[in-house]
């Protein structure tokens, strides 16, 4: 099997040291591609490529610059299924979850080209003989580090606020589901001038630590851990004064007061948990909040719903929820179970799935926990898994303390009929995203991110644009 090419400098290569990555899928345990395992040598050629690209690409008319990313977004609609399908075997995500993300990306994809032209500067009010003004200037080569659970979304959506604002790109997607960036590198390679963007496959020791090192990438962005976007940050500051954002995990809280909706709170239990990602996302909400009033009959319910969801072979479009994307995850995912055995009660699923044809496959039963208490470690730290735990309250203060009682600050639901109760808890919530009477929903121009430990900076958002250009003030006399 030979290893799939990258793109570097408009160019399909492999690793100059020859060396690879073997790719499996987690599903069936087949070996899907090898792909290059990039070292310090391949980055500073790509960036050397990059910065060359930059130079022109920063000059190219916005208008044309709006228009390629277009292009990208109607290349991936044509090529959606396709996609689709590699990401589903690659990742081990549903293909009716696939789908949708194609979907997703593509429309996120053409608002943030559509709002491009709003980033700009301003005219400020000087003597009558003075003009004075600012504009917006892109960093030049910036670098997006991205994980593995949405790697479509990642190798697409998030390269636009750098492309449209005059920014050439490092691409560095995870080891663990780099097939689809691979095969995008060719449509970027016939849609974007050469150098514009660059895909850097590897291991974060290796590859990664490069890109970071490097003193001509000054712009990071970084979607991932909290442990891993802290080692970013301070890597970061060794190598120089770089501007570095962060959205990272989350243990987001889902509240449900006696006064709510019961039947729409549970079905939003079980869907805020993203069971289709098997609870592989940042924003699923994994502590299930109940008020003690309501907290046995309402934990039943969700139970009941979640022991109904049916996991198998991401291909078959009758399952709910694929396998977990690679074998280092899979194996936290069972720990974590089994640590929840200790500190609660398994109300649903717990430990692994069996698969008929498929018995070397890392599934995971989608999973409930009751009698947690809130100090728990598996209340308290990101399982990134199909995991829920229940947790009792007993009044509003008590719910608003349990749910900022953690590290993270990310997203957050509130399910309740009184609306004072609901602004209260949306305002008095640590969290960066927070949803009333809802759950899941992510819409192009809504700032999404945290506070805490869950990030630093917006995404999905216009501020996302501006996040990739430098302010500068100029002043005229006349």
């Amino acid at each position: 099997m030979e290893t799939i090419p990258t793109l570097i400098g408009g160019e399909l290569v492999t690793a100059q040291s020859g060396q690879f990555i073997e790719s499996f899928s987690p599903a069936t345990g087949e070996l899907l591609g090898r792909i290059p395992r990039l070292d310090k040598e391949d980055v500073d050629f790509a960036v050397d490529a990059a910065a060359k690209a930059a130079v022109s690409w920063r000059r190219t008319s916005l208008q044309e610059r709006v228009a390629m990313v277009t292009a990208l977004a109607d290349r991936l609609e044509q090529r959606g299924e396709e996609l689709a399908r590699l990401d589903t075997m690659d990742n081990g995500t549903p293909i009716w979850v696939m789908r949708r993300i194609v979907k997703m990306a593509s429309s996120f994809m053409r608002y943030q080209a559509n709002v491009a032209t709003e980033v700009h500067g301003q005219t400020v009010p000087d003597d009558f003989d003075h003009l004075n003004i600012s504009i917006q200037e892109p960093y030049g080569v910036t670098a997006r580090i991205v994980p593995f659970n949405h790697p479509l979304m990642n190798a697409t959506v998030k390269l636009v606020p750098a492309l449209v604002t005059g920014n050439t790109v490092l691409l560095k997607p995870s080891e663990f589901t780099s097939l689809s960036a691979l095969e995008l590198a060719k449509d970027f390679m016939e849609i974007f001038p050469p150098g514009v963007i660059n895909v850097i496959t590897g291991f974060a020791q290796e590859a990664g630590h490069a890109i970071i090192d490097h003193p001509i990438v000054r712009r990071i962005a970084f979607v991932g851990g909290a442990n891993g976007g802290r080692a970013i940050q301070e890597r970061a500051a060794r190598a120089g004064v770089k501007n570095v954002t962060l959205e990272l995990g989350g243990k987001n809280p889902i509240v449900v007061f006696p006064d709510a909706d019961l039947d729409a709170a549970a079905e939003a239990a079980v869907t805020g948990m993203n069971f289709g990602w098997q609870g592989e996302s940042c924003a699923s909400t994994s502590r299930l909040m109940v008020h003690e009033s309501i907290h046995d009959e309402f934990v039943a319910r969700v139970a009941a719903k979640i022991d109904a969801l049916k996991a198998g072979d991401p291909l078959d479009e009758s399952v709910d929820t694929g396998a977990i994307a690679s074998q280092p995850q899979f194996e936290k995912v069972l720990d974590y179970i089994e640590l929840g055995k200790q500190e609660g009660r398994l109300v649903a699923g717990g430990g692994r799935a069996q698969v008929e044809t498929l018995e070397d496959g890392l599934f995971v039963r989608p999973t409930m926990f009751d009698g947690i208490s809130p100090g728990a470690r598996i209340a308290q730290e990101e399982i990134f898994g199909p995991v829920l735990v229940a947790i009792k309250f007993n009044d509003y203060e008590d719910a608003v303390s349990i749910a900022n009682g953690i590290e993270y600050g990310l997203t957050a639901s509130v399910f309740t009929r009184d609306y004072n109760t609901a602004h209260r808890f949306a305002r008095d919530v640590e969290a960066g995203y927070v949803w009333v009477n809802t759950v899941s929903r992510l819409l192009a121009g809504t700032p999404y991110g945290g506070t805490k430990n869950s990030g630093i900076g917006r995404e999905s958002h216009l501020d996302e644009l501006y996040s990739f250009t430098n302010t500068k003030n100029i002043t005229f006399k006349f």
